[in-house]
């Protein structure tokens, strides 16, 4: 057996386990990382010493790494290919691959890794090690497996200069490009901490791996506020510190604000968006969450299950969220290839279990949601997929405005009713649901109440979660990736992107990109006849008063609070929570605020705003499908005619086609000029097939219709009461 005695042994340890000296003075002082290591090393016992254990194809410098990292923590380096295969059998690697094969020597690699031990090392496993499931359980058993994280085109060139011409699994046949896309499944099986490296350094490549253990080690430096928190609060609340897990079953801020990270988001540099170039949107979202979601919350391994689960079967494009040139310099993000043909997909196929994962396993649970049409069906389509475990104690009670949907995303809703998924029509509007809901989430009596009577907490579905806006900042990402990737820009070009916004949770999510490195210049921000977000952007009051909400056939904009801006107003006043507050207070109590100068002017920077008619929407559809043969929704088209209006055409415009237009079939055949509209929704869409439209008539949604779903459902008043009471009944029929 191998065993490596150390002088200066590594300790990986918990942020519990660390001094209060050492702790403070890490958060205060500016010191190298590199520096602080060293002195916990030296003062920490030699027992239980993790290693440090880079992984990566041939070719990702794990063993230069190995020793830049052995060298800055002044602890021992082992490489496996030279200081313990070659070791052990007396003659090089390549010469056993060429003596015993492929197979047998997995086998023999295998099996020397099962007799190897160490501590407190640095360690560089060999590009074939994690093919070999009981030597890796072996390896991880003591120690944190780092993933060098290498795009294929960087390895291959490097491969070449290295004028290596085979590796381990490679037979006539099949490339060395072949070999490297099959191996990555292991990589990313056995990884605890990725490192994007692209074409960096070995140097930086190391002090990358060095910030990303830090980070692994430390999962109470990731901690969440609320937008109306102040700084002197924040630091008499330690004891309640706020993390990833409790934010996603909490879902608002027990102040009323909303969740943000205390840190801000993750930035990648440009090298690291450019490694993800050539990658699917699946592996793009993995290492994008990663960098969001601690791997305390949430586990590498697991984290990729859920987003396998979430977009490997339920979409019906393979690329998820495709990127379709319309005309000149316009281009859309199609975000309606989800089951039930919106963008609220994207999260909403995610975050039930994400949820499932992070809720404690002692008590039931009622997600609460309000929705203006998409987010109802999308929330009850999400966690119908649960697990049957998981149905057993998570339910889902959606609330509607039961007169302001259109009839299918009403069918659609009820037609995606299930044994733990249930609506409930209000006799009012969507407003009056989103304020309705925050308000029960803020009654402490009332949740206390359904915790000690029925042992049922509440939590939240609506884009206050913050783990709705996550899964959103990946496609804003890979939209732009995807351009690059098809030659239209190269990166580091800008590019302006258009939304139609009512909550402000989707362009909110494609600010949060433009901070992560993504170089969008300006969003754009389209209203319907609910302007209000308009008004706001161009003259810095939010103004209630005298304005009534208008239904049009966007309905998914129609809204007048928009929820989601309140975590942009508290990023730009520097997280100032009593100004925060103070605004809120004020639109609450007197139905308006007005931003400062320089709030205003720094809003301006991000965020330009115009808006659209009833007629000059369904105009752009008709227009777009005289000319190019494509369908838009209606809140597409609103995006397309504001688009049409604000951008200056010296640089691409991405518009965000954020549901599919199958969902709006009355508007889309009058905006065709269609004179006899069948009412009955599964008609409309049978004449909307007819014309052979781009793209095709939504398969899910047809589906959906065809079954003869749930269709009962009850309906109530715009009483706070009676939500409440509705509320204790799904959890008396559910959960007793």
């Amino acid at each position: 057996m191998f065993h490596v005695i150390q002088y200066r042994p590594l300790r990986l340890i918990t942020q519990a386990s660390l001094s209060s000296m050492c702790f403070k003075l890490m958060l205060s002082r500016p010191i190298a990382f590199a520096q602080i290591w060293k002195s916990w090393f030296s003062s920490c016992s030699v027992a239980g010493n993790k290693n440090i254990i880079l992984m990566g194809p041939p070719g990702a410098g794990k063993t230069t790494v190995g020793r830049i990292v052995g060298q800055k923590l002044d602890c021992p380096v082992i490489d496996i290919d030279d200081d313990v295969l070659e070791t052990t059998w007396n003659m090089s690697v390549s010469e056993k691959l060429q003596d015993v094969g492929n197979e047998q020597f997995l086998e023999e690699e295998g099996k020397a890794l099962l007799k190897f031990s160490a501590s407190g090392s640095v360690i560089s496993l060999t590009g074939s090690n994690p093919m070999h499931s009981a030597g890796m359980q072996h390896m991880k058993t003591n120690g944190i497996v780092v993933y060098l994280d290498v795009p294929t085109t960087v390895i291959m060139s490097r491969l070449k200069s290295m004028k290596v011409d085979r590796i381990v699994g490679q037979s006539p046949g099949v490339s060395l490009k072949d070999i490297l896309q099959f191996r990555k499944q292991f990589y990313r099986r056995w990884y605890d901490i990725r490192v994007l490296c692209g074409g960096d350094t070995a140097e930086i490549v190391a002090e990358k791996v060095l910030d990303a253990v830090k980070r692994y080690q430390n999962s109470e430096l990731e901690t969440f506020i609320s937008t109306r928190s102040s700084r002197s609060g924040r630091s008499m609340e330690k004891d309640s510190r706020k993390y990833f897990s409790d934010v996603v079953t909490e879902g608002l801020a027990p102040d009323g604000g909303l969740f943000v990270p205390e840190r801000g988001l993750p930035k990648f540099t440009a090298g690291e968006w450019q490694s993800l170039i050539e990658a699917t949107y699946i592996e793009r979202a993995q290492v994008i969450l990663e960098s969001c979601i601690h791997p305390a919350d949430i586990p590498a391994s697991n984290m990729a299950e859920i987003i396998g689960t979430a977009y490997g079967e339920n979409f019906t494009c393979s690329k998820i969220a495709p990127v379709r040139h319309l005309a000149g310099n316009q281009f859309l993000l199609e975000l309606f290839h989800g089951p039930t043909a919106s963008f609220k997909d994207f999260a909403l196929q995610m975050v039930p279990h994400i949820f499932a994962y992070c809720i404690p396993r002692s008590c039931n649970y009622l997600v609460l949601v309000a929705t203006s049409g998409d987010t109802g069906s999308a929330v009850l389509d999400g966690f119908s997929r649960l697990h049957d475990r998981d149905k057993q104690r998570i339910a889902v009670m959606n609330f509607f405005p039961e007169d302001g949907v259109s009839p299918i995303q009403k069918s659609q809703m009820l037609g995606c009713q299930k044994e733990n998924a249930w609506s409930v029509g209000v006799k009012s509007d969507f407003d009056f649901c989103q304020t309705a809901i925050k308000q029960i989430f803020t009654n402490s009596d009332y949740t206390g109440f359904l915790t000690v009577e029925y042992g049922t907490a509440l939590a939240a579905a609506n884009s206050i979660n913050w783990a709705r806006l996550l899964p959103q900042i990946v496609y804003h990402a890979s939209a732009y990736l995807d351009l690059v990737h098809q030659d239209i820009i190269s990166f580091g070009s800008p590019v302006d992107v258009c939304i139609p916004t009512g909550n402000f949770g989707n362009i909110l999510a494609a600010l949060y990109a433009k901070m992560m490195g993504i170089p969008i210049r300006k969003c754009i921000c389209a209203s319907n006849e609910n302007n209000i977000l308009t008004d706001f952007i161009r003259t810095g009051v939010y103004d209630l008063r005298a304005r009534k909400l208008i239904p049009t056939s966007s309905p998914a904009v129609d809204i007048l609070k928009s929820s989601n801006l309140e975590r942009y107003l508290h990023l730009i006043a520097n997280e100032d929570g009593q100004l925060v507050t103070q605004l809120y207070n004020q639109l609450e109590n007197q139905g308006h605020f007005q931003l400062r100068k320089d709030l205003l002017d720094k809003l301006q920077q991000d965020l330009v705003a115009g808006w659209c008619s009833e007629e000059d929407c369904l105009a752009a559809i008709h227009s777009v499908y005289s000319t190019t043969g494509y369908i838009l929704d209606t809140h597409t088209a609103v995006a397309k005619v504001v688009a049409d209006r604000l951008q200056d055409r010296t640089c691409p415009i991405i518009i965000s086609s954020t549901a599919h237009y199958s969902k709006f079939a009355p508007a889309i055949l009058r905006a065709l000029r269609i004179a006899e509209i069948n009412q009955n929704p599964l008609s409309q869409l049978h004449l909307l097939s007819s014309y052979s439209p781009l793209p095709p008539v939504h398969w899910g949604l047809l589906e959906t219709l065809k079954k003869k779903g749930n269709e009962d459902h009850q309906v109530c008043a715009a009483d706070m009461s009676m939500l409440m009471s509705h509320i204790e009944t799904l959890i008396q029929n559910h959960f007793m």
